[in-house]
């Protein structure tokens, strides 16, 4: 017996996420009844394709060989997608975009928002996490990082640079000493990532500095600029998230300014698509804009 579409969609998220659990997130399917699947699958097939263990499932030999022709089905669904006309009312279905979470929070809700009245039919999904994402294991459809990668069977495009500098609360720079230097920072509480949990070397900015200590530290650039608007310390902050915290000021702005770059990451595979390359040059098109917009009133 033959396995169809769906079963296969099903037993590639296992395989990739070797879990139960971590497959169920990504289809947004409860992992017991994916687990009923996938025995159901196997005995369908009359096949054992996981070696089940505490440390999750990993794929046998058949499995191994049942991924090889899951993942050449999957590209023929891709390229049958891809071979369909964009509509002429507008894009639609469902397309989920993985960002860093600075980005997730201050940008893309705008963005998405203009894209979405545009096109009433498209459902977007952004997924705001502190990692780098794996297309390969279609973690997301498309995904927005702060460096290029340089592996994989990927599609890199640059969207923008954009500036960061050192930011505090009026509040906290009416209480405290004067910062008239880098030095100054100290004798003043800093805010920042939590130093193992840098997920990519370009969003070390403390090191920088020669801030070998965070008194207050978070692996989310929300927590972090929250931290400064209460007045918690010093810290790196994107320029472009100043417009929604009012009161939170840049400092050192001779002495200390950064410029990174957003990247818009995407499958090879998926270059023939035409709903997703029409749906990236509106992304790209509105965070440039949007960079542009919100950092001139920093």
């Amino acid at each position: 017996m033959e396995a169809n579409w769906d079963d296969l969609r099903l037993f590639l998220a296992v395989a990739r996420e070797h879990s139960l659990s971590g497959a169920g997130k990504l289809l947004r399917l409860d992992p017991a009844t994916l687990g009923r699947r996938m025995q159901r699958l196997e005995t369908a097939l009359q096949l054992t394709l996981f070696a089940k263990s505490p440390q999750g499932y990993a794929l046998t030999d058949a499995g191994q060989s049942l991924l090889v022709r899951a993942e050449k089905a999957e590209r023929a669904m891709r390229a049958a997608v891809a071979d369909q006309p964009v509509a002429s009312d507008g894009l639609s279905g469902q397309v989920r975009i993985g960002a860093p979470d600075g980005c997730a929070n201050y940008l893309l809700p705008q963005v998405c928002a203009a894209i979405s009245d545009q096109n009433p039919d498209l459902d977007l999904q952004i997924v705001a996490l502190p990692r780098v994402f794996n297309l390969s294991r279609r973690e997301a459809d498309m995904a927005i990082a702060v460096s290029a990668p340089t592996a994989g069977r990927l599609v890199v495009q640059k969207i923008t640079d954009y500036r960061l500098h050192l930011a505090a609360s009026d509040a906290y720079l009416a209480a405290r000493e004067h910062i008239a230097r880098v030095q100054d920072l100290r004798q003043h509480r800093v805010v920042g990532y939590i130093p193992d949990m840098i997920f990519d070397q370009e969003l070390d900015y403390l090191s920088d500095l020669g801030v070998n200590r965070v008194p207050l530290a978070s692996n989310s650039v929300s927590v972090q600029i929250n931290w400064i608007r209460q007045g918690g310390g010093v810290g790196i902050a994107h320029d472009f998230s100043l417009p929604a915290v009012p009161g939170v000021l840049r400092i050192l702005t001779d002495q200390i300014s950064l410029t990174r770059a957003f990247y818009l990451i995407r499958h090879a595979d998926d270059q023939r698509n035409p709903r997703l390359s029409h749906l990236a040059q509106a992304l790209t098109a509105g965070l440039r804009a949007e960079v542009v917009r919100l950092e001139a009133l920093a």
